[in-house]
């Protein structure tokens, strides 16, 4: 007889083990599926997230920072260095060792939580006796049983028709974290959020790299006032941007990757790079699921489709994550498992999609929550908006990082927080207190009136409020 589970989570990243932990919490017997493998066939728990996204891309930006920082700007301070030199095997064993930490804290929660552990593929075999039967294909076979199956199986990335990925030249996220050299010429196909982060941790560290954009505005997603800062802020660093480029064959040898292309004027060029990352979004993987037979819908990109509690077409089976509709963040996963969890339990998860918070890790970092000043004004909500420069704060000025900005929207008539848009230092922390307003649905006098520390950069915050109502006090 097979094992019998109260909740089956199949997938193992940020939606799946926060979902299986959650669960466990509220009494159920949890049982978690999840088939990455460390560099010794081993588990490694974290999905793409931990294993090749989110953890590994901080720690390279991080160490490239650091590089960056001791190689240009510490003569600033008066700190000189001589003979700096750089050891790219090193810090990738450093992201490596990174990653096993988080890979190692998730297997430890799962021993303190109760949850059983399950190391391969997850699969559906059929419906029965009211619930599910699942083979899990590992190092051996076996088929266990749940009422409850949480389906959090994430993404994969997108490959372009004709240049399939190889990791060797033409490189995802994966192979982009796994370069053992700095390549003398990078390019990138998109300039999404995995890309610009690559391509600045490469750029950094001495790489000359172009990004080949498909659209004909940079961050087209990104409030264009932020957006446009942004791309000052990179082509001032190094980075080269083409935008509005229609990219045709892509050919890759021996001596690197050529890439043809058509630029915005319509003049056919050619990108010649010993390294291409392709990044281009990514795509629901369900990939050995076998939905169909159990029958699960999923819509015309591949997702399962899901209602707004995250439900499937089938009684019990629920999906999570990048493998259904929203934003593929990793915290989105994260706040979906927990509030599926909590539903299988006869509470009431909730998720508000209006206030889940993005960010760009490059520097300046971006960050922002809630609606932009252009999706305001389609939608013919009449808003104020407040700005404050980094350039006048003092904690930016002392830390000698000061480019960019806040800036803060808020209702005509009722003064409520509609968007927060930060770039600049450290905009990945400062845009909780944003999210944490609009939540309690907040004016903007609400911040204003908040009394913030000095020095800090959470002032730039409190100003950019003050100035919704034409009375910053520092600019």
């Amino acid at each position: 007889m097979s094992k019998q589970f109260d909740v089956i989570a199949i997938g193992g990243g940020p939606g799946g083990y926060i979902a299986a932990i959650r669960a466990a919490q509220l009494g159920f017997n949890v049982a978690c599926i999840d088939e990455w493998k460390n560099s010794k066939g081993g588990p490694a728990l974290g999905g793409t997230c931990t294993n090749v996204g989110c953890i590994p891309s901080k720690a390279l930006l991080q160490s490239s920072e650091n590089y960056e920082q001791a190689g240009h700007h510490f003569g600033e301070h008066g700190i000189e260095v001589k003979g700096l030199s750089l050891d790219v095997p090193k810090m990738i064993g450093r992201k490596d060792t990174v990653v096993k930490q988080n890979n190692d804290g998730i297997a430890y929660l799962f021993k303190k939580n109760k949850v059983t552990f399950f190391h391969g593929r997850g699969s559906f075999v059929a419906a029965k006796n009211g619930g599910y039967e699942i083979k899990v294909a590992g190092a051996s076979e076996e088929v266990i049983s749940g009422k409850h199956i949480i389906l959090a199986t994430g993404s994969n990335a997108r490959a372009l028709p004709g240049a399939p990925f190889d990791e060797v030249n033409i490189l995802s996220n994966d192979g982009a974290l796994r370069l053992g050299a700095v390549p003398g010429r990078l390019g990138l196909i998109g300039s999404g959020v995995i890309g610009l982060e690559m391509g600045s941790v490469w750029r950094r560290l001495g790489a000359d790299v172009t990004v080949l954009e498909g659209l004909p505005a940079f961050l087209g997603a990104v409030d264009q006032q932020i957006a446009k800062e942004a791309h000052k802020a990179f082509i001032k660093q190094g980075l080269k941007i083409e935008l509005g480029v229609k990219v045709g064959e892509i050919k890759s040898g021996k001596k690197g990757v050529s890439v043809a292309y058509v630029d915005a004027k319509g003049q056919t060029q050619t990108l010649e790079v010993d390294k291409l990352i392709v990044s281009i979004g990514r795509m629901p993987n369900t990939i050995g699921l076998a939905p169909e037979t159990v029958g699960l819908k999923l819509n015309e990109r591949g997702a399962i489709v899901v209602d707004d509690e995250c439900k499937t077409n089938l009684p019990n089976v629920w999906a999570v994550g990048d493998v259904v509709r929203g934003p593929m963040l990793a915290h989105k996963a994260e706040e979906e498992g927990v509030a599926v969890a909590e539903r299988i339990a006869g509470q009431h998860g909730h998720v508000n999609f209006n206030t889940i918070p993005w960010v760009i890790y490059t520097h300046p970092e971006i960050a922002w929550v809630g609606q932009t000043e252009e999706q305001l004004k389609a939608a013919g909500r009449a808003c104020k908006v407040g700005t404050f420069p980094f350039m006048a704060n003092g904690r930016a000025r002392a830390m000698g990082d000061a480019t960019g900005m806040v800036k803060m929207l808020a209702d005509a008539a009722t003064d409520e927080i509609l968007g927060v848009h930060i770039i600049g230092p450290y905009a990945s922390e400062l845009i909780a207190e944003c999210v944490v307003a609009m939540e309690f649905r907040a004016s903007s006098e609400d911040i204003a009136r908040i009394c913030h520390a000095h020095p800090t950069l959470s002032e730039a915050t409190k100003e950019a409020a003050l100035a919704v109502d034409k009375r910053a006090l520092n600019f």
